[in-house]
């Protein structure tokens, strides 16, 4: 785990998560592991990236999946072979939206929809 640093934001806070990014057809980079080519996210819709996205939470709230499981099979990012962990993280180390999300939820909980620059996502923080 890296140790706190100067890059950590005030106070040094850091929190860990995990999340689920799909990648959509105004998403910054229109590529990812399991769309080498974008050919999928650029004909995906933002509003059906949402619409996918809160399917998936649907059935992690309701116990019908596991998140890490859902994060291997469906998120766009290489975060997926970890089943979405992205470790810990202080602030000014993620995108604003999706920073202030992280640090907004308690432990255990899981966040509405996140919109980013690299498309939309569903978080859990893990610590």
């Amino acid at each position: 785990m890296p140790s706190s640093s100067s890059r950590s934001g005030a106070g040094g806070e850091k929190v860990k998560a995990s999340h689920i990014l799909i990648k959509h057809q105004e998403s910054r980079r229109k590529a990812s592991w399991k769309d080498p080519e974008g050919r999928v996210i650029s004909n995906t819709t933002k509003e059906a990236a949402v619409c996918q996205l809160k399917s998936i939470r649907e059935d992690i709230v309701s116990g019908k999946a596991k998140f890490q499981d859902v994060a291997a099979s469906s998120s766009h990012c290489s975060s997926a072979k970890r089943g979405g962990d992205l470790g810990s993280f202080g602030k000014g180390q993620m995108q604003k939206p999706f920073e202030e999300a992280t640090f907004a939820l308690k432990v255990g909980e899981i966040s509405d929809i996140v919109e980013t620059e690299s498309g939309v996502h569903i978080i859990l923080r893990t610590a």
